[in-house]
């Protein structure tokens, strides 16, 4: 039987690995206050092309991973139909099995519509269990894993929306005899996607926007609904200009801007007494149901309208592609320092073929410790067009 300190140090590692947690401050008035949320792994980028332009992809051209980060671009791809399997290490200057792995795939129905889906694994690794002298009793595999279908639809020639229904399943401290149980939850995305051409000097160039408004839905619970916490619900609007330079030579830049819709947990007030506090964090937190919680994180930080804007945070990425065959990639992502301090630069590159595509990026963190800091992630993809083609010629 595992006893209640290993129980803590497991939930408090899972805590760890899924979401960083910065204390240093950039202004020693700044009180760290980050939005805090279940399932974290929700809000890892799972694959290399976005994460090699510092997280960002609501408005990039569309490619088969559109489904993480706006699914409305699936009914503007070339391709008919696509497959991608990613894989992200986590944590890998500590541990050596706590992983990302994610696949998703699409296929366009016709001109205007499209379905697709993604699944994701998060394992956290094997966790031994101890008992109270300290021996070690077994042990357990925490894990994270989330599924979703979207259907996608152009409203017009330049403008679609998609619906997602995601399942979420969080596993990350079973234990029945203690009354543990393993976190359930059902969540949507409601998703548009802009794109048209406009003329920068001589050159006819794509501009696009994208809306994700991701994981509306339920609250998770680990202890049969006695307490529960908010999913990872977020905003996420970007913009994207490609300039062709050329016939072969095109560059893209794009930008993103992210807001958890989750509200802030309120602090203690000075004078106030702990059974005050937790009456009042019930009344104005605890209690929230997830649809009242979206529109009072707009205006809930403790430190007003200051601190309301400290929780966005923002991408910017630059993206030059050769002949659409070989693309180099870079970015930057901020978060301010009380919210969680993520700032980091991404350098990625991708190599692209008729049939498949390999794509690969790499963190350097500049602030604090970042669980991808001079980590390697990869991603295949494969294009069903082109693979019907050259299953087509060898037949011939």
């Amino acid at each position: 039987m595992r006893n209640k300190t290993t129980k803590t140090i497991l939930l408090l590692a899972a805590a760890f690995c899924t979401q960083l947690a910065a204390n240093a401050q950039d202004d020693p008035k700044d009180i760290f206050n980050p939005v805090s949320h279940g399932v974290t792994s929700l809000a890892i980028a799972p694959d290399s092309r976005g994460g090699g332009m510092g997280d960002i992809g609501a408005a990039t051209d569309p490619d088969v991973n559109s489904q993480y980060w706006n699914p409305a671009k699936y009914p503007f791809t070339i391709s008919r139909a696509g497959l991608a399997v990613s894989y992200t290490p986590w944590l890998r200057k500590l541990v050596n099995d706590i992983d990302l792995a994610y696949v998703a795939g699409y296929y366009r129905i016709g001109d205007w519509q499209a379905i697709s889906a993604s699944l994701r694994y998060f394992s956290l690794g094997e966790v031994p269990i101890t008992g109270s002298m300290g021996e070690q009793l077994s042990s357990i595999s925490p894990y994270e894993m989330a599924v979703d279908v979207a259907y996608s639809r152009m409203l017009s020639q330049r403008f679609s929306a998609a619906v997602a229904l995601r399942f979420i399943y969080s596993d990350l401290a079973y234990n029945r005899d203690e009354g543990m149980r393993p976190g359930k939850a059902f969540g949507a995305d409601i998703a548009l996607f802009y794109s048209d051409y406009i003329m920068l000097g001589q050159r006819e160039c794509m501009i696009n926007w994208g809306l994700n408004l991701s994981n509306i839905g339920s609250k998770i619970s680990y202890d049969g609904g006695n307490s529960s916490e908010f999913l990872p619900t977020n905003f996420r609007t970007g913009v994207s200009l490609m300039v062709p330079i050329d016939n072969y030579n095109i560059i893209s830049i794009s930008a993103d801007v992210n807001k958890l819709m989750v509200p802030t947990r309120p602090m203690q007030q000075e004078g106030e007494s702990e059974v005050e506090y937790q009456e009042r964090l019930d009344e104005e937190y605890r209690d929230l149901s997830p649809i009242k919680g979206i529109f009072t994180s707009w205006s809930d930080a403790p430190g007003g309208f200051k601190e309301e804007l400290r929780e966005f945070t923002w991408g910017l990425g630059l993206e030059y592609s050769y002949n659409n065959q070989f693309k180099v990639r870079g970015g930057y992502h901020w978060e301010d320092a009380s919210k969680g301090n993520r700032k980091y630069f991404s350098v990625g590159a991708g190599f692209s073929m008729s049939v498949f595509s390999l794509d690969a990026a790499y963190l350097i963190s500049t602030a604090q410790s970042n669980p991808l800091d001079q980590t390697l992630r990869f991603s295949l993809a494969f294009d069903m067009d082109g693979l019907k083609d050259l299953i087509g010629r060898r037949r011939r």
